[in-house]
């Protein structure tokens, strides 16, 4: 299941919002995320029956701030992306109700807070999010940010965690055991966790590859 990579029948505003807070940002968190997310977003919120126009607007609007990586309050990210987004719905005059419902939804999906939502909506931005942190992209994604921060792709002697505690602030491969693999177990939604199965059976892969490409000769 492949989401379109496409803005035509959003709200040009949002669209607008969205494409422009983009510019300059690394190609983990551009305007291409930005727009996977949101079609991602849109098949999770059908299939699970919740409200399409907040999710996918939460979705469009999620990535309007973002603290750089290593930033001491890069925590707080969501809860600025949050502010931004209410002041762009308010421009466009939605409903106070509404555009809460869409802040909300992006104050609490970030990965790093650790926090389960409490509407459905705000569960499908989350699983989406996630979801695009996985598989081809989220390989892809993992390595860009990896050569962003300047780190190497793996520990020479321990390249897959065997003995250590993985640490990905000092390797790129360990973001996978940190965090990556672990993805499917936080997913709220039946249809995330389908999608997930998939993506994860190709990150094994790709570890598996990685692996013998990188083995010392016999």
């Amino acid at each position: 299941m492949t989401p379109r990579l496409q803005s035509a029948g959003h709200p040009a505003g949002l669209v607008a919002a969205a494409r422009e807070s983009a510019k300059g940002a690394g190609p983990a968190h551009d305007f291409d995320h930005v727009m996977r997310v949101v079609a991602t977003t849109e098949i999770l919120a059908r299939a699970e029956r919740a409200d399409v126009e907040v999710c996918v607007t939460a979705a469009l609007l999620h990535e309007l701030f973002n603290h750089p990586k290593g930033h001491p309050e890069s925590h707080l990210s969501g809860e600025r992306c949050a502010e931004e987004a209410l002041a762009v719905l308010r421009a466009e005059g939605w409903p106070p109700d509404r555009a809460e419902e869409v802040a909300y939804a992006i104050r609490v999906h970030p990965f790093s807070r650790g926090i389960t939502p409490t509407t459905l909506e705000a569960k499908i931005l989350q699983d989406a999010d996630r979801l695009d942190a996985i598989g081809a992209v989220g390989i892809a994604r993992c390595f860009a940010t990896t050569s962003e921060m300047q780190r190497p792709f793996y520990h020479p002697d321990d390249p897959f965690c065997a003995a250590r505690e993985p640490d990905d602030k000092q390797w790129g491969i360990d973001h996978f055991y940190r965090k990556l693999l672990r993805i499917p177990d936080v997913l709220h939604t039946d249809t995330a966790r389908a999608i997930a199965r998939e993506r994860v059976s190709f990150m094994e892969a790709f570890l598996a590859q990685l692996g013998r490409e990188i083995a010392p000769p016999a």
